[in-house]
């Protein structure tokens, strides 16, 4: 029985580091109105009638603070990435040179900056929740392997070992929304 607690409660670690991950990934797609590749990330490109991610059709490039450049590795592909950045609803505007595509990351205005601010912190609660849900689960568990016949004190052990996997993991999310946060004020 030890062992099916261990592999729950690991389980539920593993669920923990995805929420982590999953939110660092939602934050990158917040622009911060500073160029970053990373914007450009799940964005899928039309490439000869299958979907390809952008990294994978193009060179993308920061040739200064403010602007990205997507040098496709065949011309014929400038099209469908233009209109696969532009489907993407990104709120920039490719400007397509014959050559390159050239995105201008424009300055965030003060409300502007408050909304991604907003929306950043959404993304940290949404992992926050998820955190609980895998807490809930695992207790769930451990207290029908409490009724079953284990040790009521060495379920308590493991339910204080969650809560303090759960805070870890809370204290964590809260370290990442506050430094996107930051980043998002700095001008």
């Amino acid at each position: 029985m030890q062992e099916e607690l261990d592999l729950h409660l690991e389980d539920a670690n593993e669920q923990m580091d995805g929420a982590i991950e999953h939110l660092q990934k939602d934050l990158t797609k917040i622009r911060a109105g500073k160029a970053s590749p990373a914007i450009l990330n799940g964005i899928l490109v039309d490439y000869y009638g299958s979907p390809t991610p952008i990294g994978q059709v193009a060179n993308i490039g920061v040739s200064d603070s403010r602007t990205i450049t997507i040098q496709p590795w065949e011309k014929a592909m400038i099209g469908p990435l233009e209109q696969a950045i532009f489907a993407a609803n990104l709120g920039v505007t490719p400007q397509n040179n014959g050559e390159l595509i050239i995105i201008n990351i424009p300055p965030l205005t003060e409300d502007r900056r408050k909304e991604y601010v907003k929306k950043a912190k959404a993304y940290g609660e949404d992992a926050k929740v998820s955190l609980r849900n895998s807490r809930h689960k695992v207790l769930d568990v451990i207290k029908k392997a409490v009724k079953d016949g284990y040790p009521e004190d060495a379920g308590k052990r493991l339910e204080d070992e969650v809560q303090k996997m759960v805070n870890s993991h809370a204290d964590q999310v809260s370290k990442i929304v506050e430094a996107k946060e930051k980043d998002i004020m700095t001008i």
